[in-house]
């Protein structure tokens, strides 16, 4: 059977940030009390405390989401030092340039990450929803939530926690984002929020990581090729992402958990 596909309509009002609102499930009085704990013991701990409280929290239970971009190195360091047995959801759109293929698995060699499920869309959905590849030429935000949004949405079921690379100087929807938070039946950390491009350029070169082949093409920020073009001199670093669009999210940081993760 094939699953259904909640299309994203900009004329009916459905914006595809919803993945930074809160959700209205931590009303309940047992999860609003669990969120309360978790951000309590959240505080004061650096990237790695969080990711370990994470973990701790919920052994078996919590998965990475990575987009394998631009900044993905930082976070996917940092989870091999504790588990590198860790679960990382990685959205193969089929659309991906093959420089952030080709990173990936050489990112999954160096910092011997040992399971990384590579996620994309139902062979149904392609059929019905884009037979010939060129939806995004028609509507990005529908390609988006069929290659990304629903895949992904399927991949997290099972989990309990999800962690993201998620930062507050990324868009505005994220500017007020907590280190933990809950979104659609998971608790989510976010363990860079408070990170600056400058502190992830930092910390990528005092562990000489490597880093994506693309950045020094001019993206520093890397989704798609259709939805992707360098960045010219005096643009910001996402001017590149969907230019000339009203869309700055692919919506998995929106209607579940893109770029920056």
């Amino acid at each position: 059977m094939t699953a259904a596909v909640s299309i994203i309509d900009r004329s009916r009002g459905i914006a595809p940030r919803a993945f930074d609102r809160t959700d209205a499930a931590t009303k309940d009085p047992v999860i609003a009390a669990k969120l309360a704990q978790l951000r309590e013991k959240a505080k004061g701990r650096d990237a790695l405390g969080i990711l370990r409280l994470a973990l701790e929290e919920f052994p078996g239970q919590t998965t990475v989401v990575s987009s394998f971009g631009s900044e993905s190195v930082v976070l996917l360091h940092l989870i091999a030092q504790i588990d590198p047995s860790t679960p990382i959801l990685f959205l193969n759109t089929g659309k991906l340039f093959g420089e952030t293929l080709r990173y990936r698995d050489r990112l999954q060699d160096e910092l011997g990450l040992i399971d990384i499920r590579s996620i994309g869309p139902h062979p149904d959905d392609r059929a019905q929803y884009d037979p010939e590849g060129t939806l995004w030429s028609k509507s990005t935000d529908a390609c988006c939530n069929f290659r990304k949004v629903v895949p992904l949405r399927r991949a997290l079921e099972g989990f309990s926690a999800q962690i993201t690379g998620r930062k507050k100087f990324q868009t505005n929807a994220r500017a007020a984002m907590e280190p933990v938070e809950y979104f659609e039946g998971r608790f989510r950390f976010n363990p860079l929020a408070d990170w600056t491009l400058a502190d992830i350029e930092t910390y990528e070169a005092e562990h000489n990581l490597p880093r994506h082949p693309l950045v020094e093409d001019g993206y520093p920020s890397i989704g798609c090729i259709p939805c992707t073009r360098r960045v010219a001199a005096g643009e910001s670093y996402r001017d590149g992402r969907w230019a000339g669009l009203d869309k700055d999210e692919c919506g998995i940081h929106t209607g579940v958990d893109g770029d920056g993760i």
